[in-house]
C-alpha cells in the first residue's frame, strides 16, 4: 500500500482551457497509513501496481458498458475547493492501488472528489444514440465511477451474448450479470 502519485492535469477554469504539459511529472508523497479494516475489498485491485501513475491523464469519461481491467484508482483534487496548491492552481489527481486507499484519501483531503477507477476496455459497447448499440473492437481507457465495477468483468461471452438474437428483452441484464 502506498505512496500515491500526484499528477498535475488540466486547469478547467474559464474563459479558456490551459493545458499543462506536466503529465509525466509524478510527485511522490509520504506513505499513507492505510488500514485494511475499512471493509471495502469488494472492488478489484489494479492489474499492475508497478504501472500506477504512468497512465495518460486524459481518458474517456464513463461509457462502454463493460470493463476488462482496473488500472488505477484516481482521486481528483481541486485547489479552488481547498486542495493543496501544488501546480499554480491547476487540478491534479492522486493514484492508488486499491479503492479503500483512494476513499480514505478522498475523505481526509480537502478539495478532493470521490474516487474514480481508470479502466481498460479491450473492446466495448458504444451507444451512439439511445437504444442503438455498436460493438467496438478497439482498446480504450476510461474513468468510471467505482459503482460501475459492480457489473461483472467482461468475459469472452459478454458482448456476443449482448448482441445475440436470443438476448433477453432487456439486453442490459446481461451486463449486470442478471441473465
Amino acid at each position: 500500500m502506498g505512496n500515491p502519485s500526484i499528477v498535475p492535469h488540466i486547469n478547467f477554469s474559464f474563459p479558456h482551457f490551459k493545458t499543462l504539459f506536466k503529465f509525466t511529472t509524478f510527485i511522490k508523497t509520504t506513505t499513507l497509513n492505510m488500514s485494511d479494516s475499512l471493509g471495502m475489498s469488494n472492488y478489484p485491485t489494479v492489474k499492475d501496481p508497478e504501472l500506477i501513475g504512468t497512465y495518460p491523464a486524459l481518458a474517456k469519461s464513463g461509457g462502454g458498458y463493460v470493463w476488462d481491467e482496473v488500472l488505477e484508482y484516481r482521486v481528483w483534487c481541486h485547489p479552488h475547493d481547498g486542495a493543496p496548491d501544488i501546480d499554480d492552481g491547476n487540478d491534479y489527481y492522486c493514484t492508488f492501488e486499491t479503492y479503500k486507499e483512494a476513499l480514505k484519501y478522498s475523505e481526509e483531503s480537502p478539495g478532493a472528489e470521490a474516487p474514480l477507477a481508470l479502466i481498460l476496455q479491450a473492446e466495448y459497447i458504444d451507444e451512439p444514440e439511445p437504444g442503438k448499440y455498436v460493438h467496438v473492437k478497439e482498446q480504450r481507457l476510461a474513468e468510471w465511477p467505482v459503482e460501475f465495477l459492480s457489473r461483472p468483468k467482461r468475459n469472452a461471452n459478454t458482448i456476443p451474448n449482448f448482441f445475440s438474437p436470443n438476448a433477453p428483452g432487456n439486453r442490459l441484464d446481461i451486463l449486470r450479470g442478471l441473465s
